[in-house]
């Protein structure tokens, strides 16, 4: 029999609530704890020890909830009701100024305009998760990660152990606010030494912690890492918004949301500038990471007369620290050649731990950039990283020298060549390439494009297999491949029977393949995928590309003087066409479903680039849309681009496109066109 609940009782628990939750605030919110930590923890065990006996008194939004709830089993997908975006990047003074430009560019052209002040709001961009948080009549009722911007993932269990995240607002509003959830430094600290004594991997960096945090199944785990949270914009709400950023802010701390102390109001680039310096000088005194710092136009009224671009809003950029630095030495020197035969000078580094991750290669470009550099095997070097890219050498420290270092003498000859290894260098580049284009190296990047997912995509078949049946002799041609036998390869190391059945249905699976495809695969230079459509188009079977006379070529649209000549050429060499033949005596070509014929689909007449990443359809499903519509595909922007559909993270085509006047597409407009 359930115990009944007496007005005292109920009364003891509301006021426990009440008085819980306004520690809580001083304390994580306010940093101005005015109890002990354990007066605290005694509150809310009686709170516990209430709820035990009454479970019918506990909701969602207790501040027991804050301890952890019970582990989920996977996380649900939430659609944002507000698109997430990111800022765009600069790395200088100038690449600030020439952002300020572009906005009072944008902002002469609006009469309505006209008087209105342009101001800076400078925010710390705290190195954390981004989260964003909805609340329905003041209640918490989900918290999500950004995800693509469109889609994020429900962690509504893991923010509830947050304890600068309020359950409930001094106001039954509706909001979406959007912050970042972040680690300290201590606390970094003290899980790296627990990982350590139990055996496991420590964390890297506190973003790194943060992240991993939030995405536990399980709450408690997320509740014993004590994180924090800043809160820096309101995405909705059911009042007005104040018409500054500045005041945002406050409104923003007057909800009971933790924000940034450090925020700070100028009228000129200098004030931006110095906000800048003084925190890229000071940012190690914080206990929680930086990587930047976030300027936005103060008044709401430009920001929303600015807009957003595809991925970014243009009232406002990230300017970052510079790339986290760190010194290492050069070992050696190597070469990677590539399917083309295009040599890449390599650099072999004493192992170094640089933005959280241990590298121990940084590439060299090519023989102009070791010269720059004046790098030499054993000179210690400053190597740089920037977010997920390859590692640069951005320095040598010469003063360090010893005199046993080696000048490093581009070679004549290299032995991943092949033949006699001799090497040329590309007329008007800086690149080489092997002479022999049959290199041993260069064949086996042939062979991994040939079964990669763009060409003959043939699951199962991956680099490491290759690397055997090459080592083995196994293959020497694209066509032995289909020539396999089961006791061919049960000899070889690690080869199981499972694993050769396995190997040899994803070969016999591959055996049809589509006329695009099939001539991907062949690595004529100059043709990718949308060269190898536009030969499809317009000749419809393989027959007729090969017959096709140099003029016939070059004159299709989208593939010109110097496509046309390597088609012509590739197809003339006897040795390729025998490889042809060979081929087509082993899998049946296929014309693809899509709509080839000119002037017949509601976009014809249209060219289009995609970019980025979408979140509704792959990159190739977009473009096959688009083709089966009547339209054609480019990968580069060019002034005859009709459209660029741009998803998120869509790197320069974006700037491009912007520049030359093209018309760009968000997800959703691409979308209705489609329709």
């Amino acid at each position: 029999m359930a115990n009944s609940i007496t007005k005292d009782v109920k009364e003891r628990y509301e006021k426990l609530v009440k008085t819980i939750d306004h520690y809580r605030y001083l304390y994580h919110v306010l940093d101005k704890p005015n109890i002990t930590d354990e007066s605290y923890d005694s509150l809310m065990q009686e709170l516990i020890d209430i709820e035990e006996k009454y479970p019918e008194l506990k909701t969602p939004l207790s501040p027991s909830q804050r301890v952890g709830g019970e582990p989920l089993s996977e996380f649900k997908k939430v659609k944002h009701e507000m698109r997430q975006w990111s800022f765009d990047d600069c790395f200088s003074a100038e690449g600030l100024k020439k952002w300020d430009e572009k906005v009072r560019r944008m902002v002469r052209k609006v009469p309505s305009l006209n008087g209105e002040k342009i101001e800076y709001c400078c925010e710390l961009k705290i190195d954390g998760l981004k989260i964003i948080l909805t609340y329905k009549n003041g209640k918490f009722i989900q918290g999500a990660t950004r995800g693509d911007g469109e889609i994020g993932e429900d962690v509504t269990m893991n923010l509830k152990t947050i304890k600068s995240i309020p359950f409930v607002l001094p106001k039954p509003i509706d909001a979406i606010v959007i912050g970042e959830c972040w680690l300290s430094k201590n606390e970094l600290k003290k899980i790296n030494k627990e990982r350590e004594k139990n055996g496991e991997q420590l964390f890297a960096n506190t973003r790194n912690a943060a992240a991993g945090s939030i995405r536990q199944l399980d709450p408690k785990i997320a509740a014993k890492r004590n994180l924090s949270s800043f809160i820096y914009d309101i995405d909705k709400i059911s009042e007005a918004l104040p018409e500054t950023q500045d005041k945002e802010l406050r409104l923003i701390a007057e909800l009971g949301f933790k924000t940034n102390p450090h925020h700070e109001v100028f009228d000129s680039l200098e004030g931006v500038e110095n906000y800048y310096k003084n925190w890229s000088k000071n940012k190690e005194k914080l206990d929680y990471g930086l990587d930047g710092v976030v300027i936005k136009i103060n008044s709401r009224k430009i920001q929303e007369a600015l807009g957003y671009t595809g991925k970014s809003p243009r009232w406002g950029i990230a300017y970052k620290f510079p790339a986290e630095q760190v010194t290492t030495v050069v070992e050696d020197i190597v070469f990677q050649v590539g399917r083309t035969g295009v040599i890449t000078p390599v650099a072999h580094l004493r192992p170094v731990l640089v933005a959280g991750s241990t590298v121990s290669r940084a590439t060299l470009h090519n023989e102009d950039e070791i010269k720059r550099l004046d790098i030499r095997i054993g000179d210690t070097v400053i190597l740089q990283k920037a977010g997920d890219v390859i590692p640069d050498i951005v320095e040598v420290l010469k003063e360090l020298r010893t005199g046993r270092e080696k000048v490093f003498v581009f070679p004549k000859k290299i032995d991943a060549c092949g033949g006699d290894g001799r090497i040329e260098r590309i007329p008007g580049e800086a690149a080489w390439k092997c002479v022999n284009k049959n290199s041993f190296a260069q064949q086996k990047r042939k062979f991994y494009h040939f079964v990669s997912k763009k060409a003959f995509n043939m699951d199962g078949c991956g680099p490491r297999i290759l690397d055997v049946l090459l080592e083995n002799n196994l293959i020497t041609n694209y066509d032995d491949i289909f020539t396999l036998k089961k006791g061919d390869l049960l000899s070889l190391p690690r080869f199981a029977e499972k694993s050769v059945e396995n190997l040899l249905s994803s070969i016999e699976n591959a055996r049809k393949v589509s006329l695009n495809r099939f001539i991907v695969s062949l690595s004529i230079p100059q043709v990718g995928e949308e060269t190898a459509i536009d030969l499809m188009k317009n000749f419809k079977t393989l027959e007729k590309i090969r017959n096709a006379e140099i003029a016939e070529l070059q004159k299709i649209n989208g593939v010109g003087d110097i496509v046309g000549k390597s088609v012509f050429d590739w197809f003339a060499d006897k040795k390729n066409s025998k490889l042809v033949d060979r081929l087509l005596k082993q899998v049946k070509i296929e014309t693809p479903r899509l709509n080839l014929g000119a002037g017949n689909g509601k976009l014809s007449g249209k060219s289009f680039v995609v970019t980025g990443t979408l979140s509704s359809m792959s990159r190739d499903e977009a473009k096959d849309k688009i083709r089966s519509l009547g339209g054609d595909i480019s990968e580069s922007v060019s002034s005859k681009t009709s459209y660029l559909v741009c998803g998120e993270n869509p790197g320069s085509k974006l700037d491009k496109a912007q520049t030359l006047g093209v018309k760009i597409l968000n997800e959703n407009d691409f979308i209705k066109i489609i329709r």
